[in-house]
């Protein structure tokens, strides 16, 4: 039964039936109708009230729980409910495993209408808490205040803080004080930077009124213990900047590499600024099955190295790699992909857009002496060209691992064109990929599937495809 209120609904006694996209849930009204909630779990049993109204559904939040889910968990995380990081903190892991597939294959079936073989169950993830191999954090002026600070009565500080983007809002941060992503000493050096500002008066960041110094912290830790901190300032102020460098520089020794940027434009992107050595080396080291890859402050490398190795580990064994094919890897990155499979394989070709990361995958290449992999680097729509075919050979098995937006069209298209043995899609993004082996199913039926868990807590979930000419 529903009663108005003002521009809003209140729902009361609607049992919370599924999970869905962005990792929101979904009940439904006595009249069919969905509402999407940020806040309640499959099989919670609450009272709902709305906030927009579309054509076909609600959104809303749970106001009140008449009964909680048997798939709850209690979140380790104080900030659970405000940091958008970890959304699915309270289910318990089966179960997010158990929707994230569940996604992967409604999306494969809904929006592809993919017939489907017998599916490999999801791999999880055996750490579900200190898996992430990259963090990155933003200073503020002005900390983000939770609603229980805002009841309370007495002053409260607000300011400085070091902490996450509140979901939504690019100038509104929220401190944290431990967070359950990274390991040590991840928390112990973003708050001993953050105190050791705060005691020397090294300004926090003012996005508003773009005034301050300290902007953003990244730190990497690798899965053989390096580690990498990049400091970020808005301005360059020697004095102060010295000042902290060598703090952290003194305070942890078994700092790999430490570097810094001055970044005075309007966003926090590094990818157009020069990185600057104050002490170390200017990269780290990952290692995956004797392979080492040199990682630096703009590579990108998958962000949780442990179950990155299981991933590459599916998709050769899709590829089923007899030592004779000629492989493309589409999208390559730092070639990581590529060269995990390039002693399988008679030959790889990878190709990305972004030219560092093609200098990092040859640099890696030559460090572990591998020389059957050519890396080409350019806009991949325009690159993967029947002239690049002839030039390079006929591919055997392609391997693709787009971004969330999935593959170009064109790439799609000369995909098909080309009409290798096999191509295995490795994606990040279920509903793209969906989109694209829709138009594959032209030429191709999908012989294997398996999603891969690489972000527990968070609705996030990878799925491999292997298809086979029909």
């Amino acid at each position: 039964m529903a009663r108005r209120k003002k521009k809003s609904y209140i729902f009361e006694n609607i049992e919370v039936v599924d999970a869905a996209a962005k990792g929101k849930s979904v009940a439904k009204t006595d009249d069919g109708k969905v509402i999407f909630l940020t806040n309640a779990i499959p099989g919670d049993i609450v009272d709902i009230k709305t906030g927009k109204k579309r054509k076909s559904y609600f959104e809303g939040k749970a106001i009140k729980f008449h009964k909680l889910s048997e798939r709850r968990a209690k979140p380790v995380c104080q900030h659970f409910g405000v940091c958008g990081g970890c959304k699915w903190q309270h289910m318990q892991y089966d179960s997010q495993l158990y929707f994230k597939e569940k996604e992967v294959i409604q999306n494969l079936k809904r929006i592809g209408h993919l017939e489907l073989p017998e599916i490999t169950p999801i791999l999880g993830c055996k750490k579900q808490y200190f898996y992430r191999n990259k963090m990155e954090f933003s200073f503020a002026k002005k900390r983000w205040l939770t609603y229980e600070e805002i009841q309370k009565e007495e002053e409260i500080d607000r300011n400085n803080a070091c902490g996450f983007h509140i979901s939504g809002m690019w100038d509104k941060i929220l401190d944290i004080e431990k967070c359950h992503l990274q390991e040590e000493p991840s928390n112990e050096i973003r708050n001993f930077v953050k105190n050791f500002c705060i005691d020397n008066n090294i300004e926090f960041y003012d996005p508003r009124e773009q005034t301050g110094l300290v902007r953003t912290m990244m730190i990497r830790i690798s899965s053989i213990g390096e580690i990498m901190l990049v400091i970020q300032f808005f301005a360059d102020d020697i004095a102060k900047r010295e000042l902290l460098l060598k703090a952290i520089a003194d305070k942890f020794k078994n700092i790999t590499s430490l570097q810094y940027i001055i970044n005075n434009k309007g966003n926090d992107s590094i990818y157009d600024q020069d990185v600057m050595l104050f002490k170390g080396r200017d990269h780290i080291f990952e290692e995956m099955e004797g392979l080492k890859f040199k990682i630096n402050a703009k590579s990108f490398y998958q962000t949780n190295s442990d179950q990155a190795y299981e991933l590459y580990k599916i998709t050769r064994n899709f590829a089923g790699l007899k030592g004779d094919e000629l492989v493309y890897d589409l999208y390559t990155g730092t070639g990581t992909i590529a060269q995990f499979v390039a002693k399988n394989a008679k030959k790889v070709v990878g190709v990305e857009s972004v030219p560092e990361a093609i200098a990092d995958a040859k640099q890696n290449a030559k460090n572990n002496q591998i020389d059957n992999v050519d890396f080409f680097v350019g806009d991949m729509a325009k690159v993967f060209t029947k002239e690049f075919i002839e030039q390079n050979g006929k591919p055997d098995i392609i391997i693709t691992d787009p971004p969330r937006e999935g593959m170009h069209k064109k790439v799609v298209e000369q995909i098909l064109n080309i009409a290798p043995k096999k191509v295995v899609y490795v994606s990040c993004n279920s509903a793209t990929q969906a989109r694209d082996l829709a138009i594959l199913d032209e030429k191709y039926k999908i012989t294997k599937t398996q999603a891969v868990d690489m972000f527990p807590q968070t609705h996030h979930v990878e799925n491999v495809v292997l298809l086979e000419k029909r």
